[in-house]
């Protein structure tokens, strides 16, 4: 039960930093000229509110993704460190969400509330973790002796690869003005930090394989 617990933490926590990161960089070009997009003229009035918002959300991101592998590493402080990107996360996104509610035409904040939504969830979860005897069972500051949390490293990877592959798809629909897909700006580089992520996912996860095959166990090291 432990390790599952922990595969599933590794995974939610790569999942919802990948969001995080990837919400910062989507609110850049209303940020930096809102004025230009049908329904988003108020928000130019808080231009500096929504750089401020791009920028948290990347911080909060990158914390979120250095919280994940120390996980995968069970590190000390892992776990507090993982907390702390989530109530910040919470935090900065329920503000960010409430904002843009309040000054965009029809009161939306799509797919903000998504991310907000699954950050919430993934916080519920390591709050949980944190019962002592489920604490103990999962194990996220010691470095864990089987393949468990190599694996769950490089499929928490892989899925974050595919968001950043398909964000012009799921993220599309609330991010067309005037027949532009937004969530295609950053084409070139979505395509190359989601390919990376997929690589090193697939790394890791053929690594844990390879370390949990009877071969391996059998080897001199392991005897």
């Amino acid at each position: 039960m432990g390790k599952f617990l922990r595969f599933l933490g590794i995974i939610l926590m790569g999942l919802t930093a990948a969001l995080t990161l990837l919400s910062g960089i989507g609110t850049t070009c209303v940020s930096l000229d809102a004025a230009k997009y049908e329904g988003m003229e108020a928000i130019a009035q808080y231009q500096w509110l929504y750089i401020f918002y791009v920028l948290a959300a990347i911080a909060i991101g990158i914390m979120g993704i250095r919280a994940t592998i120390a996980l995968v590493k069970g590190t000390d402080k892992s776990y507090r460190d993982a907390l702390i990107a989530l109530v910040l996360g919470v935090v900065v996104g329920g503000i960010h969400m409430a904002t843009s509610r309040a000054l965009r035409d029809g009161g939306s904040s799509m797919p903000l509330d998504f991310i907000v939504y699954a950050t919430v969830f993934t916080l519920i979860i390591f709050l949980l973790f944190g019962i002592p005897k489920l604490r103990e069972m999962v194990g996220f500051e010691r470095e864990s002796s089987d393949n468990v949390s190599g694996a769950a490293g490089g499929m928490a990877a892989i899925v974050a690869g595919m968001l950043f592959l398909s964000v012009q798809m799921w993220a599309g629909p609330t991010h067309i003005f005037d027949g532009v897909n937004l969530a295609d700006a950053f084409h070139t580089s979505m395509m190359v930090s989601g390919g990376g992520l997929t690589l090193v996912g697939l790394g890791l996860l053929a690594r844990a394989a390879l370390a949990s095959s009877p071969a391996a166990e059998k080897s001199p090291q392991n005897a």
